[in-house]
């Protein structure tokens, strides 16, 4: 059976802005499950709620509960008594070290405000399979 379609049984629907998403209204809780390649990340309003949509869906799926949630596809999860805060704070330092700007002194205004490019008198950028990878890895 399909992912998707046991999820909509259970009373999911897909978000429209992403369709990894799935969204359960629970009384007027919404409650969310995101599934990216092999992992799935469930949040819930209620304990009782999650143990039982995780029950029904170990009936149908191989699972295995990792507990709460605290890296995921770069960003860093920590709980505080409002919810969740999220920070890809780990992420931006690991690009910044990857292209060598670990030393870099920081600046309120990181880009020149007034650029002097010119198609003629530029310098072609000497690596541009670097720039291409990071644009990627957004």
């Amino acid at each position: 059976m399909c992912f998707a379609h046991f999820v909509s049984t259970l009373g999911f629907t897909h978000s429209k802005s992403d369709h990894s998403l799935f969204i359960y209204w629970h009384g007027g809780d919404m409650n969310y499950l995101l599934l990216y390649v092999g992992d799935t990340i469930l949040t819930t309003a209620f304990d009782a709620l999650r143990k039982s949509i995780m029950a029904r869906l170990s009936s149908k799926f191989a699972m295995k509960n990792l507990g709460p949630l605290r890296y995921f596809l770069g960003i860093v999860v920590a709980r505080y008594a409002g919810g969740l805060f999220l920070s890809q704070r780990k992420y931006a330092l690991q690009i910044i070290e990857r292209v060598g700007m670990s030393s870099c002194k920081l600046s309120p205004t990181p880009v020149d405000r007034k650029p002097k490019m010119s198609a003629h008198a530029s310098i072609p950028y000497e690596d541009p399979f670097l720039s291409r990878s990071l644009i990627r890895a957004l």
